[in-house]
Order: structure tokens, then sequence, then C-alpha cells
């Protein structure tokens, strides 16, 4: 009796530890899916809509900026206008002041000129040329040291005046590129890059061609497919500089 009893109780303990360990199992997956939807708060926690919304954020304040930068223009015209009246300031005053605001890009600007397009590759682009290595995605994108290569260049051939995209550049405007995006004195574009500049378009095309910034840009246009287009512009008109001319982080030295 006493052999059949410890035979019949052997088997009850011998299962006991995976009893408890199917409980431990179930309770962890339990402490994980509460602490999943706790994280969540019943949202989907996979899904990019913050992100959406930030983008869609973005543009909206680049779409308000504009405006207000059209009513700032508008008013400062008026203002001018009025200065211009009231301070009854001779020819010669009036043609040196007409120079300035000239120099200063608040003016608009006719002449020939060249206009540059950069664009990114396209979707899921390869080697264009044997023996390149499989790109990098950076290597797809425009950067912002393109475009101030682009910039730098035309500014060396002699340009009187350069536009980014609908926005003129002053000598206190910043490129500035987030990801493949460019914010530009507020304002936020999306590629193709168009960059015109009113001057010689010989001496302009002469400095993009000597640039080493824009031949090794070049190089990855010939390897990946990314966009690059320059036109010739018999007569192009760059709008005034139209945003606020104040330093706000240098100031002049006396």
């Amino acid at each position: 009796m006493s052999n059949s009893a410890d035979s019949t109780g052997k088997p009850s303990r011998r299962f006991r530890p995976v009893r408890l360990l199917t409980v431990a199992v179930f309770a962890l997956a339990g402490l994980i899916f509460w602490m999943s939807f706790n994280t969540a708060k019943g949202t989907n926690i996979r899904t990019d809509a913050s992100m959406l919304r930030l983008s869609d954020l973005i543009q909206e304040r680049s779409r308000a900026n504009g405006e207000l930068e059209s009513g700032a223009a508008t008013l400062r015209s008026q203002v001018d206008a009025l200065a211009r009246r009231d301070t009854g300031g001779n020819t010669a005053q009036n043609k040196r002041l007409a120079a300035l605001a000239e120099a200063a890009g608040t003016q608009p600007l006719t002449g020939p000129g060249l206009t540059v397009t950069l664009t990114d590759a396209p979707p899921g682009a390869g080697p264009k040329i044997p023996g390149v290595p499989p790109p990098q995605p950076n290597d797809l994108v425009i950067h912002q040291q393109d475009l101030q290569a682009v910039v730098n260049a035309l500014w060396q051939g002699g340009a009187q005046g350069i536009q980014i995209m609908d926005q003129r550049l002053i000598a206190t405007s910043a490129v500035r590129c987030v990801g493949n995006t460019l914010i530009l004195q507020g304002r936020v574009y999306s590629p193709p890059y168009k960059v015109t500049a009113v001057g010689d378009r010989g001496a302009l095309r002469k400095a993009l061609d000597a640039s080493p910034a824009i031949r090794n840009y070049l190089q990855y246009v010939a390897a990946y497919g990314l966009g690059w287009k320059v036109d010739q512009r018999d007569a192009v008109t760059l709008p005034g500089y139209s945003g606020t001319v104040d330093l706000h982080y240098a100031k002049p030295v006396e």
C-alpha cells in the first residue's frame, strides 16, 4: 500500500512545475499586452499619422508665411511711395536710393540669365554605370550643399541677382535643407528645385562648369540619375525680396 501510494503521488508532483510555468507565461503575456495598450493609449503605434500631421503643419505654416510676405510687400511698397513723396529728395538722391535698393535685392531685376534645375533620382534608382556600388538613400536626393554649390557658383560668375523657387536671395538669405525639403526664409519647398540667376550667361555657365562641388554632384547624376538641367533665358524677371531685412544673429562691425 505504501509503495502504491508513492507511485500515485509522484506523477502529480512531476507535472506541477509545468502548470506553474504555463500560468507564468500567460501572466507575462497579459502584462506585455497591458503595457502595449497603455503605451499606445488605444492608438495604432505603428502608424505614421503623427509625422503626417507634422508635415501638414509645416505646409500650412509655409502657406501662411507666404501670405504674410505678400501682404508685407504691399505695405512696404506703400510706405516707400509715401516716403518718396514726403522727403522731396532731388533726382540724384532718388537715383542713389534706387541703386541701393537694386543692390540690396528689394527691387525687381530683369535681364538675361540661366535657370538651373536639380531633381531627386527616380524611386528605386540603381547604378547606371558598370562597377558603381548600389546607392544609399542619401545618394538619391538633393542635399543642402548641392543647392549651395549652385548659388555660390552663380555669384562667382557675376550674377546680378539670384532667385530660388519663387524667392529672391539677399545678403542675409540662408539655404537650409531638412531631409529632402528646402526651408528658405520661413517657407518650405520640395524638389525639383529651380535656381534662376540674372547676368552674363556665358560667365554664369563657365562658373558652373568650373565648380568642384558641382562636378562632384554631376558624378552622382551620371551614376544614379539625379536631375541636372541648365536652361538659358533671354530675359527673366526676378522679384524683389519682400521679407524682413533686419539682422537677428549678427551686427555690423563699426
